[in-house]
């Protein structure tokens, strides 16, 4: 057995409730940064970081503290609240997200409001109304856990 010895502060992540609050921890200390340029009727407020290639519709507000990677579509019709870390490549439509880690890849477009969530990687939520015949289609990994 290893023992290291960690200056400062840690965090045990090894639960979903864990890793949000880290990233909670983490946001708060974050220095706004924009290399996009946002659309008109686009607002971004509250200590929001946002990389570069990044794309920002019309229409979508995004109130900090935020970070959104690089190459990422956002909006239109998309509110990205406080606590919330978006992957680098995801696209994020006609949705609202608050307090949760979207990773690298995603797509959401479902017309809901999504809190409290991680999100893995190249993940797609889609408005299930828009397919016919409607129905929930899921593809769940162990241990997840889904409110519909």
């Amino acid at each position: 057995m290893n023992v290291q010895k960690v200056q400062g502060w840690w965090k045990d992540t090894g639960k979903t409730e864990d890793l949000l609050e880290a990233n909670q921890l983490i946001l708060q200390e974050q220095k706004p940064y924009n290399h996009s340029r946002p659309e008109e009727g686009a607002s971004l407020a509250n200590n929001v970081g946002v990389g570069g290639g990044t794309i920002i519709h019309n229409r979508t507000m995004i109130r900090g503290p935020v970070i959104i990677g690089e190459y990422c579509v956002i909006g239109p019709n998309a509110y990205i609240g406080p606590y919330t870390s978006i992957g680098d490549g995801s696209t994020i439509l006609n949705t609202e997200v608050e307090n949760s880690i979207i990773m690298n890849g995603t797509h959401i477009d479902c017309c809901k409001r999504i809190v409290d969530s991680l999100i893995g990687r190249q993940v797609q939520i889609l408005n299930h109304e828009v397919s016919v015949p409607r129905g929930h289609r899921l593809i769940i990994g162990d241990q997840t856990i889904i409110t519909l």
